[in-house]
């Protein structure tokens, strides 16, 4: 018998017909009884299907996996997703954790997460439950999770707006009515240069009677922080010839980006009858995070040279309800949620202040009411307030019809109140005759953003499959969507309240209304699908694929050129795919993969602007990516397990890419010329996975276990002199150890992540416009090396 077996995990090879069908249904990995490479349902065209027999790239972690890697969070379990990657903006932001924005297979031009940009090309869902906001993507631990499943490509039929170039989906662990169980973890580590970390999570599982249970997870965590803020001073020069030096002493810290949160979830199953089940879940987490998760390479290695506090305090909660049943034969669903979340932060604004006054002198001369020379240092103060409300019916029918569907109707709606308060402490009052004063009713607050911003999707969906022969198989779907997005409030200086308000506040308590914005539109998206089955654990498919992101509303005047800005228009992704699904050596070696071919049309490309102001616009050359992925397992011996996935894409312009969207574009003017590479994505991404167990006398199994990680270099930004500011980011390579010892339902493991300390750059950014800001820039890195113990135990 050929495949890993251990403590652990002997008992869930143990299954039988009817608890493996209750497994599928309940959403969980279920492991194949007979010898070989584990079986995992997933649940990718929303229904439960074996992984190998689903004709798209579905890369699944399982539980197991998640454990073994010790893969806590999105940031670690990105990085075992080879066609996964992601950007967290610096700009408003500490760059730490809940503000990714999730690329997939290339299919990324900027990493300016701002909140007036675009919506993210893929969607993240928690269970049924879509978790992206216009912002990023909530921070969730990965505690009790059934597996994480990432799906390669547009997904516009079945899941929409937020799909264009792909989903991941957190699958959670359901509530059990067979029996009580309980499990807890308690983690110890200290990372190099940096401090100590430490977290604890458990869960119960309680039935209520025979058609009832409750599951709760909780979680409280600590992150080590390892970039120190170092003391430092910086001289402004002043149009008189004056100057002001500043001072952050008071202000300096070692290991200045810490993380906590602390955090629940719950979930009751109820099963009213054989027919029906209703589970309505709760989930919410307080993360407070201090400093900033980039360094400064020009102060040193680790390190920045900050002068104000810097802190983000994200807290939300989502609640949802799920029901499932029978419509005569048919599977009928609903899904729905509703997420709140609210984010106050404080940015240190130094680095504009500063590089604004080497560009524009006379920017920072700025007085108080008694024309007294103050600190021009700035200040960013924000408060956020997003909601999410989604709701989703559909039906299937029978799974094994040679014709089977799935038709359904979609509707979501976003909201994000905006607050964005940059200040100057003593800055003048408006009518004492200084040259720049506060905004109205706003005491020392020289820019000050607050908006109300919606995004509403509506769609109808279906997807068919009909079986042409026993071993071919079409597939075709339709989405039908509607979108009606909108912006408004006040924006700017003092100075704009005259020049450009048209309106009383319409949004909190802005001075006025400078900005009313609107974007409606609608249109479909398609897929169609041939898969050949050569055997009953081979096959082969084809896919055109497509998936779109709606357009949005612009900021509507440009403070510089004073041209009215037209709202954004919707971009799509065309996908051409060949891919295989394979099993060989009485399933010992599983090898899935495909090759594709994406067009990316009229893209859409969010910039810093005039006074750092975001502003979106479509690149209408396009671009296109030529790409392939990989995953091969195989298990050599009874005890041991090599793993590795991997993929390739060369994603570059199709045509020249002109901010101004009034001009013939050519190569000779171009921000970007064609054949230019796209940012944030390498071309090769791979990893790589050793493990082996074996007993030690009887009562105990050991293990010992490498994974190596391999990223090419990327760009963090798309235009090429914005490229020669920000640098390249380098390839690295990083590996990780861990060892154990496991016995009944305790375990023991040692860990070694980043185990040769490499400094890996995962983007760049700088604190405003890179044209004036980009000479000091900022590289987010990975954790340094970390080694930690994890003491499990289940009851």
């Amino acid at each position: 018998m050929r495949r890993r077996l251990s403590a652990k995990t002997s008992m869930r090879y143990a299954i039988g017909p009817a608890l493996l069908a209750s497994t599928m249904l309940a959403g969980i990995p279920a492991y194949a009884q007979s010898s070989g490479i584990e079986e995992v349902v997933v649940t990718a065209e929303k229904r439960s299907e074996d992984l190998q027999k689903v004709p798209m790239q579905v890369q699944a972690i399982t539980a197991q996996k998640l454990e073994d890697l010790h893969l806590n969070n999105f940031t670690d379990f990105a990085l075992y997703m080879p066609n996964v990657t992601y950007a967290v903006s610096g700009q408003g932001s500490n760059g730490g954790p809940g503000f990714s924005n999730i690329n997939m297979r290339g299919i990324a031009s900027d990493q300016n997460g701002n909140h007036s940009g675009p919506v993210p090309t893929v969607g993240v869902y928690f269970d049924e439950a879509p978790i992206t906001t216009i912002n990023g993507t909530l921070d969730i631990p990965t505690y009790d999770v059934a597996r994480v499943e990432a799906l390669s490509g547009p997904q516009g039929t079945l899941y929409g707006a937020s799909a264009e170039s792909g989903v991941v989906r957190i699958i959670s662990n359901k509530p059990d009515t067979d029996g009580f169980a309980a499990s807890y973890d308690l983690d110890v580590n200290s990372v190099d240069h940096g401090g100590i970390g430490y977290g604890g999570h458990g869960m119960v599982n309680i039935p209520i009677s025979d058609k009832a249970a409750i599951r709760i997870v909780a979680w409280d965590e600590h992150d080590a922080g390892y970039i120190d803020n170092v003391h430092g001073t910086r001289t402004y020069n002043f149009t008189d010839g004056t100057s002001m030096t500043i001072d952050n002493a008071g202000h300096t810290r070692n290991n200045y980006n810490t993380v906590n949160k602390i955090g629940a979830r719950a979930a009751l199953e109820i099963d009213l009858n054989q027919n029906w089940t209703i589970t309505p879940t709760i989930m919410g987490q307080e993360e407070r995070t201090h400093g900033i998760f980039g360094y400064d390479p020009s102060v040193g290695d680790l390190e920045v040279q900050h002068f104000l506090p810097e802190y983000v305090h994200d807290k939300w909660y989502q609640a949802g309800l799920t029901v499932q049943g029978k419509v005569g034969n048919l599977d009928l669903t609903y899904a729905g949620s509703y997420m709140d979340r609210k984010v106050h932060s404080a940015a240190d604004y130094t680095d504009y202040t500063f590089w604004y006054d080497q560009t524009y002198p006379s920017y920072v001369n700025f007085y108080d009411n008694s024309g007294h020379r103050i600190d021009p240092t700035q200040r960013i103060l924000g408060n956020d307030h997003f909601t999410k409300e989604s709701h989703e019916l559909r039906l299937s029918s029978p799974s094994d019809d040679r014709f089977r569907y799935t038709v359904g109707a979609f509707y979501e709606k976003q909201t994000h109140s905006i607050l964005q308060d940059y200040v100057i402490p003593g800055l003048a009052d408006p009518g004492t005759g200084q040259p720049t004063s506060h905004v109205t009713g706003w005491p020392n607050t020289l820019w000050l953003t607050d908006e109300y911003r919606v995004d509403k999707d509506y769609a109808l969906f279906g997807e068919a499959s009909f079986d042409i022969t026993p071993q071919l198989t079409a597939t075709g779907g339709i989405r039908f969507y509607k979108y009606n997005n909108s912006l408004k409030g006040f924006y700017g200086f003092n100075s704009y309240e005259a020049s450009r308000c048209f309106a009383p506040a319409s949004v909190d308590a802005g001075p006025c209304t400078d900005l009313d914005s609107r974007a409606k539109g609608n249109g479909e998206t398609y897929k169609a699908n041939l898969t050949y089955k050569v055997t009953d654990d081979k096959l082969v498919y084809a896919t055109f694929s497509t998936g779109f992101r709606p357009g949005g509303a612009n900021r509507v005047y440009d403070p510089v050129t004073h041209i009215v800005l037209p709202a954004y228009q919707p971009d799509t992704l065309d996908n051409y795919e060949i891919g295989w699904k394979t099993s060989w050596a009485d399933n010992t070696v599983r090898f899935n993969g495909a090759f594709y071919y994406e067009q990316w049309k009229n893209f859409q490309f969010p910039f810093l602007g005039p006074n750092s102001v975001t502003i979106v616009g479509n690149a209408k050359g396009g671009a296109s990516v030529k790409g392939m992925e990989y995953e091969l397992t195989w298990l050599p011996l009874d005890s041991l397990t090599l793993t590795s996935s991997g993929a390739y894409n060369d994603g570059s312009l199709s045509g020249p890419y002109c901010r101004d969207q009034t001009v013939v574009c050519t190569n000779a003017i171009a921000e970007a010329p064609k054949g230019t590479q796209l940012p944030i994505t390498p071309k090769w991404k791979l990893n790589g996975i050793a493990r082996y167990e074996w007993n030690i006398g009887g009562d105990y199994e050991a293990h010992i276990q490498g994974a190596v990680v391999h990223s090419s270099g990327t760009w963090s930004d798309l235009r090429l002199h914005e490229r020669a500011l920000l640098g390249h980011n380098k390839a690295y390579t990083t590996f990780d150890f861990t060892t154990g010892i496991d016995r009944d339902k305790w375990s023991l493991e040692v860990y070694l992540k980043n185990a040769f300390d490499t400094r890996a750059q995962l983007g760049r950014y700088a604190e405003c416009t890179p044209g004036t800001c980009g000479f000091e820039p900022y590289i987010l890195a990975n954790q340094p090396r970390t080694i930690g113990i994890t003491w499990s135990q289940k009851f």
